[in-house]
């Protein structure tokens, strides 16, 4: 199950993308904190304008260095920041480098996105914490200041949608990016070191996760430089592609 957010006239709405028809199913409720009820409104989807799948109830919150080829002996070892939702934003909106910083870098990362409140939560139940997965764009500003690098506005593209599906194996997903068309990443989360469900269980151990929260998972090698003019397009197998054009302020 495909879940997206669409941008329409009277506000944001949930919807689930009927593949058979290629067409979107109005929900009811926001289905991170209530049913997955359809109400029978349809939308083409060639009509439909994407938005972020979701703007994170208060954090996003990232790891660094869990594809590194000499890796820490454990996840505290880890390099982990937080990114706050006024980074979020969606398919095709433009990603607009700070005014401190010129020089940006992409990054493509699986993103889990939180269902249920988690606290100190072991490797072996943090599944049932989890709602979904979606693809994240991990932008960061060059620049000493690791909070601004990481959290200026649009510094996290999140999309196309949230991908629900209990057959889906998060631990060996193609992952792949592009810049303007060249290949830049080809990885697999099959090669990161602590898989997602220890990311999600070490970083419960420092924050309280809430429904909506996201979780980015850490980029495979081949993140470069981006500027304006660019445009970054990331996949993850079985989830989908998220587009971002890079524009001057």
């Amino acid at each position: 199950m495909k879940i997206a957010r669409l941008g329409l006239d009277r506000g944001p709405r949930y919807a689930v993308l009927d593949e058979d028809s290629d067409e979107f199913v109005l929900l009811s409720d926001d289905p991170l904190f209530g049913s997955v009820t359809p109400t029978g409104r349809r939308l083409p989807a060639d009509r439909a304008r994407l938005v972020s799948p979701m703007i994170p109830r208060s954090k996003v919150v990232g790891f660094a260095g869990t594809y590194d080829e000499e890796p820490c002996a454990a996840p505290a070892g880890l390099t982990v920041f937080l990114k706050p939702n006024t980074a979020v934003i969606g398919p095709g909106d433009p990603i607009v480098p700070p005014a401190f910083a010129d020089r940006l870098a992409h990054g493509v990362e699986l993103a889990v996105v939180i269902g249920r409140v988690a606290k100190d939560c072991p490797v072996e139940r943090a599944g049932e914490a989890i709602f979904g997965y979606t693809v994240a764009n991990d932008v960061t500003a060059q620049t000493r200041d690791v909070a601004c690098a990481k959290g200026f506005d649009t510094a996290c593209p999140l999309g196309p949608w949230i991908t629900v599906d209990p057959g889906l194996d998060p631990t060996d997903l193609a992952i792949r990016s592009t810049v303007n068309g060249a290949p830049a990443q080809d990885g697999s989360s099959a090669d990161m070191v602590w898989n997602v469900f220890e990311l999600v269980s070490y970083a419960s151990m420092a924050f309280t996760l809430l429904p909506g929260d996201v979780v980015i998972t850490g980029a495979p090698p081949g993140c470069g430089p981006v500027k304006a003019g660019d445009r970054v397009e990331i996949t993850i197998e079985g989830i989908g592609t998220l587009s971002n054009p890079v524009v001057r302020a």
